[in-house]
């Protein structure tokens, strides 16, 4: 599969998210992701699946320095101790050895970056962690991250679809050169519906939730779409095979829309820069 590597990290463009997977049903899938190609499992502590995740990367047989795997940890555990006791219960959790990418999955409101970065940064000495990031970042919050770590931002994981304008953002990133990855790639299956793409999904013989996919790798963005079903996997797979042409990005480009954010909890979401 055309799956290519992404920033410093080497991060596989497209994997599998399990956000709201069952957690009877997160060793299934992850073992039937890995052996039909994906590379990428995407997981975090409140998903409350990391066990599961472990076990299907486990059962998979595929060799552990062949699979990246990601997790995040909330706001509430960012003070120093507190973090560093998280990510140990993660990679004790997960029992696959070192996690390739640890996020922090929301910028915390009362913890500086100050305090949690540094302790990213020495869970990356150490070897337990290979690369650190972030997740729901503004601009604001990316600058100062860059000014505090001592290795590089691997990635800032944000939500990204055709409907949300992430424009200010995306040439922030350009400029800074951080990696991105588009979580809820699918606006929680928005796309399906969207006459647009399915106009354009039927000129690849292909369908609208594989058109938004490769909406965002041609970005040069990150996707991870979740799924549950294991007949859907080929078809995630299949989206970085698709290649659109210009005036097809840019009739995608033109569904972005001001009410087009879909997730943003009270607790947790900054002031966005859209």
């Amino acid at each position: 599969m055309p799956i290519k590597e992404i920033g410093p990290a080497r991060i596989p463009n497209l994997g599998l998210g399990t956000f709201q997977t069952d957690a009877g049903k997160t060793a299934e899938i992850v073992e039937a992701a890995l052996k039909n190609g994906y590379r990428h499992i995407d997981t975090a502590q409140a998903y409350g699946n990391e066990k599961e995740v472990g076990e299907g990367i486990r059962a998979s047989g595929v060799p552990r320095d062949e699979i990246f795997l990601t997790t995040k940890i909330l706001p509430d555990r960012h003070a120093a101790g507190d973090f560093r006791k998280a990510a140990d219960e993660s990679l004790k959790t997960l029992d696959v050895g070192h996690i390739d990418l640890l996020l922090l999955h929301w910028p915390s409101k009362s913890v500086p970056l100050t305090e949690t970065l540094p302790v990213l940064d020495a869970l990356i000495d150490d070897g337990n962690v290979r690369f650190g990031g972030v997740s729901n970042f503004t601009i604001k919050h990316l600058e100062e991250a860059k000014s505090v770590m001592s290795h590089p931002i691997a990635a800032n994981q944000v939500e990204f679809h055709p409907f949300i304008d992430q424009r200010n953002l995306m040439a922030a990133h350009d400029a800074m050169q951080i990696p991105w990855e588009a979580y809820s790639p699918l606006a929680r299956g928005d796309v399906l519906e969207d006459e647009t793409l399915k106009d354009i999904a039927a000129k690849h013989d292909a369908n609208p939730a594989q058109i938004s996919v490769a909406w965002i790798l041609a970005k040069g963005g990150v996707a991870i779409p979740k799924t549950a079903n294991p007949d859907r996997l080929a078809d995630n797979l299949a989206s970085a095979e698709i290649s659109l042409s210009d005036d097809e990005i840019a009739r995608i480009d033109g569904l972005r829309r001001a009410d087009g954010r879909l997730i943003s909890p009270d607790s947790m979401a900054p002031d966005w820069d859209d």
